[in-house]
């Protein structure tokens, strides 16, 4: 199954006008809800942007981290990661590696053979999804702001690269 799993405003952006999403940042509570629902991901379909902003939980000290922030790296880390670039030719992550496009085809193999859940990230990469026919479900986290603009979910604009 492809999961989309977003965070958005009332008004349906996952980033303000400026792309900043700290708005987001989950306290302990939803962070462990979170959790919950990533724990039967094991494949992590990002576009550039979005693997950029998630790259950092490869890294990120877990000593007098809260259990919440502990157990997300645990499960990102382990699980497995394509990113989809025109322009990356490498990735430091484990796990990780580089489509140069974005293929249906091979997203709907990929579906079909593992028994783990897959989850898209990114809104443009995610638009191009659905586009396909390829998301199955949908988890909205709605957070009790107006944004007023911003980056839509899903964002059908360009393509990421």
């Amino acid at each position: 199954m492809l999961v989309y799993s977003v965070i958005a405003s009332l008004d349906g952006y996952t980033a303000d006008a400026e792309g900043k999403f700290d708005w987001a940042e989950p306290d302990e509570e939803v962070h462990a809800f979170v959790n919950e629902l990533e724990r039967g991901i094991g494949t992590y379909l990002y576009g550039r942007r979005m693997y950029e902003t998630m790259v950092s939980w490869e890294t990120v000290p877990l000593a007098g981290q809260s259990q919440p922030t502990r157990d997300f790296a645990e499960i990102w880390r382990a699980a497995d990661k394509v990113v989809y670039s025109t322009t990356l030719a490498a990735v430091p992550t484990a796990n990780t590696r580089v489509e140069h496009h974005f293929d249906p085809d091979a997203v709907q193999e990929l579906k079909a053979g593992t028994t783990a859940n897959l989850t898209i990230g990114g809104a443009n990469l995610a638009a191009r999804a659905f586009e396909a026919g390829l998301v199955d479900e949908c988890q909205l986290l709605v957070w009790p702001l107006i944004l007023g603009g911003g980056t839509s979910v899903p964002d059908t604009q360009e393509p990421e690269s």
